[in-house]
Order: structure tokens, then C-alpha cells, then sequence
């Protein structure tokens, strides 16, 4: 599920490639590709050219990946940067990761049984809505007036 795209992978190119390639297929931007570096939250340190620049390689894009859906689903960068650090440190802290990942489940399961509360309302207005314009009764809907206060 979180793998990037496979027709042409970074280890295609033995430079690997540049910020703007790999803002392009992880669809973040360069600005957030430098943030996830400074805020320390990749896995291994990203490659330079003898210049200076970054060159990435598919191990890049994949944990960038993985960096943006626990970001999309709302974990914070500070939890982010130690899930990131306890798989930089490699083998002997693999409950720990799961610890974290069970945690940020449960929250992001949380989260989606309130958004799905909220659509439902959303569903029961729009239904309102939808009976009482068929009905021809569009105008009966409650609608507030500042004189009612």
C-alpha cells in the first residue's frame, strides 16, 4: 500500500534523484522534503552530490511516503520523529514501533467514528432538504431571523 510507483525506480538512475524528482513522485513539495531532513524524521542520512544537492533513492521515497500518511492521519511530527528514530536505530525496538503504531490506530479509528457522526448528520439535512423541495415545501425549512432573537 505504501509503495511508490515501480516503472522507474530511483535505483534506475545510480545518482539518484534530484529534489524536485523526488517532490514530483512522493507528491510533497521541495519545501517539505527539506523539512522532513531538518526536523529529523528520514531514516538515513539523504545522499549529496560532490556539489552539495540531494540525490534520493527509492529507500528515500518510500519512508518519505510513509512520513506523509502518519502526517495525513494526523500524528505528530514529534511522534513521527521518534517512530523515525527507533527504526534508524535498527533491530531490538520493534515493540516499541508497534507500541506507537497501535497507538496512533486507535486514534486515527477514533477519528474516523466521529467523522462518520458528523456525516450522517450531513446525510439526514441533505435528505431534509431533498423531501422538502420534491414536497414543494422548501419554504417551511427553518431558517433563523435576526427579529427572532
Amino acid at each position: 500500500m505504501l509503495e511508490v510507483n515501480t516503472r522507474t525506480e530511483p535505483e534506475d538512475t545510480p545518482a539518484g534523484l534530484s529534489i524536485a524528482e523526488a517532490a514530483r513522485r512522493t507528491g510533497v513539495s521541495v519545501h517539505t522534503l527539506r523539512y522532513y531532513e531538518r526536523a529529523g524524521l528520514v531514516v538515513t542520512a539523504i545522499g549529496r552530490t560532490a556539489g552539495g544537492r540531494r540525490r534520493y533513492h527509492r529507500l528515500d521515497l518510500k519512508w518519505i511516503t510513509v512520513c506523509t500518511k502518519l502526517r495525513a492521519t494526523g500524528m505528530p511530527i514529534n511522534k513521527i520523529r521518534r517512530y523515525a528514530e527507533l527504526v534508524s536505530a535498527g533491530p531490538g525496538n520493534e515493540q516499541e514501533r508497534l507500541a506507537l503504531l497501535e497507538a496512533h490506530r486507535t486514534e486515527v479509528l477514533a477519528k474516523l467514528a466521529e467523522i462518520q457522526e458528523n456525516l450522517e448528520l450531513i446525510d439526514h439535512k441533505i435528505d431534509v432538504y431533498r423531501g422538502s423541495l420534491e414536497a414543494g415545501e422548501a419554504d417551511r425549512l427553518w431558517a433563523p431571523r435576526a427579529d427572532a432573537r
